[in-house]
């Protein structure tokens, strides 16, 4: 458990560093921070404030759809808006194109290896996903589903002055394979709650992460 803990808690704080190298690169955010993003620079807070409050709405909209928030849920909601502003804060404005890209590159990969630690931890999907499968639930295509949230929030995110480009597009490239591979290098083995049980009381394995670990 607390091997488990320690690796949700990290995830949520290296998602937070994804997003601040990522919004920092000025290179194209992701389609959820497109959005923060864009209610910040129209209406004032910062984007971590942002983040908390689109995650608690989000999440408000798992009652209707029956879904059940975990451990890792309401952290998701809090943390990673919190540890979004601390990184915009300390980490340096790269000016220089290089600097730029490196910090894109870094925040992808620093993105995916922070899904892998979140979701591998194995304590509840973030309230984006959790809308995503809950609103699949009711007979749509998860893909569909997905598509329809991702680019709705990119559009607003958009119109309201939030920053679309390359990285939007590597990102969403990109997330997926880098999931694919670090969740199960990373997924934690939970105990039986019956150690005489038959395998199918063993670990579960994590669900694919729909719209990324923070998100």
């Amino acid at each position: 458990m607390m091997r488990r803990l320690v690796q949700l808690y990290a995830g949520l704080a290296l998602y937070g560093l994804g997003i601040a190298l990522q919004v920092d690169s000025a290179l194209g955010n992701d389609p959820w921070d497109v959005f923060h993003q864009g209610l910040s620079r129209q209406f004032g807070l910062s984007i971590g404030v942002w983040i908390i409050i689109i995650g608690a709405v989000v999440m408000l909209a798992w009652i209707p759809l029956r879904q059940k928030p975990g451990l890792g849920t309401i952290s998701n909601v809090i943390l990673v808006g919190v540890f979004a502003d601390l990184f915009l804060h300390l980490l340096p404005d790269p000016s220089a194109p290089a600097a730029r890209w490196a910090y894109l590159i870094a925040a992808i990969v620093v993105g995916g290896f922070a899904t892998g630690l979140y979701i591998g931890a194995g304590f509840g999907a973030g309230p984006r996903d959790g809308l995503t499968t809950g609103l699949a639930a009711r007979g749509h295509s998860i893909r569909v589903v997905r598509t329809v949230i991702e680019l709705s929030v990119l559009a607003v995110g958009w119109l309201l002055g939030g920053t679309v480009g390359i990285g939007t597009l590597l990102y969403a490239v990109a997330i997926g394979p880098l999931a694919h591979v670090f969740i199960p290098l990373l997924e934690t083995k939970k105990p039986s709650a019956d150690p005489s049980a038959g395998p199918s009381a063993g670990p579960q394995p994590s669900p694919e992460p729909l719209v990324g670990a923070g998100q």
